[in-house]
């Protein structure tokens, strides 16, 4: 076969490929499919992933888009106490990164798996690293009023909601020292294993910490120490019952944690901090799930209508769909919780299998085409972008059955690997974005040019 023959073929070949690529922009590129256009958290948004035929994970990264965008753009002179000693300046680009994640009308929407941790995160790591010019790792009750108004006011100026305190249940003793006996830099190095500690929590595994436990276990044994400092856990036993005691252990894994940051670089402590956090965020199904006697009235015992029954079971889906994003783990979670309440209703059938309930069904739908996002297990942010608004990626947005527990199964969990479910984000390149299409574009023109060359 002669070079020009071969170079007609490639021609030929790269036409088909470039083709093909302008049919999959046309199905996959337009703004509906993409993007949720969004001026207030209640009105009606538009929302469709790519569905995957075969069931495998296929990411897709939807785009909240406030219209208008600038609201949401122009930061504002936040107004300060005056009265807060902490370093705000250390740790700036966390707060960007915090108000983006908790942006306006999507904290909401965010809250239990993006917005709240991170916010947390930053006030640990806020006090861990002002604490290398304080010496201290909490703040008295006058100076954590102010400090906490003061976080809230540069997140505020900066485009995050201005109803955090409510969202994510933050008050001043957040930023105290709690009924833990050590607040300075000092007293709890001179009760752990610094070392040791830091050794454990430096570089938490995204997968396996959640059932390891390397890091947690490493920090419940600081807070743990830094609580009977001097005996003080042992003189409390005479005046306080477990409970106080175990109050007191929890504020000091707050001093731990703060510790930490200290020790860490602030995009390190970060990584840490949600990614120990996030072990409690997929373990926990944030839904609140409401009465299901009407369920157990058409599905109950043997079903005499599938058509009924599954309408009944849809409606009540439909409430839970109103809720919040989850997580992938999380929609496991929630649908066994579910699966249990239904048994006890005396409902035996899988009604999940017999209406095509998907672990999807469980997070967030928006607008009319019922396609829910589910957020991954690891932890992520929420991203702007001046142009486009706010972007995440959702995980899991194929038709993943929900799990319906046998009366002789446990509930599923996420250490439980008898059930396989992705716990890592599916690489976004398994579906190709508008940057892998420019990308495939330029090798195929270059490779043209170059064989005209030759």
């Amino acid at each position: 076969m002669g070079r020009r023959t071969l170079f007609l073929v490639f021609i030929f070949l790269c036409l088909q490929d470039v083709f093909c690529i302008l049919g999959y922009v046309s199905d996959n590129s337009s703004p509906r499919k993409h993007a949720i256009v969004l001026t207030n958290a209640k009105k009606e948004n538009t929302l469709l992933p790519y569905i995957s035929p075969n069931g495998s994970p296929r990411p897709f990264i939807p785009l909240l888009a406030p219209s208008p965008l600038a609201p949401f753009m122009n930061s504002t002179t936040p107004k300060l106490s005056g009265r807060c000693g902490l370093n705000f300046s250390a740790i700036n680009d966390l707060m960007k990164t915090t108000a983006v994640d908790c942006l306006t009308s999507f904290a909401p929407l965010l809250a239990n798996v993006i917005c709240c941790p991170q916010l947390h995160a930053t006030l640990d790591i806020l006090l861990g690293q002002s604490s290398k010019q304080t010496g201290m790792l909490a703040l008295d009750s006058r100076h954590a009023n102010y400090c906490l108004s003061d976080v809230l006011q540069i997140l505020g100026s900066q485009g995050a909601s201005l109803e955090l305190q409510q969202i994510c249940s933050i008050y001043p003793s957040n930023l105290s020292e709690g009924s833990c006996p050590v607040s300075d830099v000092n007293g709890v190095e001179s009760a752990i294993d610094s070392s040791k500690f830091l050794a454990a929590c430096k570089q938490v595994d995204p997968v396996n910490e959640c059932c390891s436990k390397v890091c947690q276990n490493a920090i419940l044994d600081a807070a743990e120490k830094i609580s009977m400092r001097d005996g003080a856990l042992t003189r409390m036993g005479i005046t306080k019952n477990l409970a106080e005691k175990a109050s007191s252990v929890d504020d000091c894994r707050s001093i731990a944690l703060r510790w930490l940051s200290s020790r860490l670089d602030t995009l390190s402590a970060t990584k840490v901090l949600r990614r120990v956090s996030n072990c409690n965020v997929n373990g926990v199904c944030p839904l609140v799930f409401p009465d299901t006697k009407n369920i157990a009235k058409e599905c109950g015992n043997k079903i005499k209508n599938h058509t009924t029954c599954c309408h009944a079971v849809n409606k009540y889906v439909a409430h839970l769909q109103k809720q919040s994003f989850i997580t992938n783990l999380q929609a496991v979670d929630c649908a066994s919780k579910l699966a249990l309440h239904l048994q006890n209703a005396n409902v035996s059938t899988d009604v999940y299998r017999l209406c095509q309930i998907t672990l999807k069904d469980f997070s967030l739908q928006v607008g009319s085409q019922e396609s829910g996002c589910l957020l991954p297990s690891l932890p992520s942010d929420a991203t702007l972008d001046p142009s486009t608004g706010i972007s995440f990626t959702c995980d899991l947005n194929d038709n993943i059955a929900a799990p319906w527990p046998s009366a002789f199964q446990s509930p599923s969990t996420s250490c439980n690997k008898s059930t396989n479910y992705p716990e890592l984000p599916a690489a976004t390149s398994a579906q190709m974005g508008k940057q892998g299409i420019l990308v495939k574009f330029h090798l195929l023109f270059t490779s043209l040019f170059f064989l005209i060359l030759v």
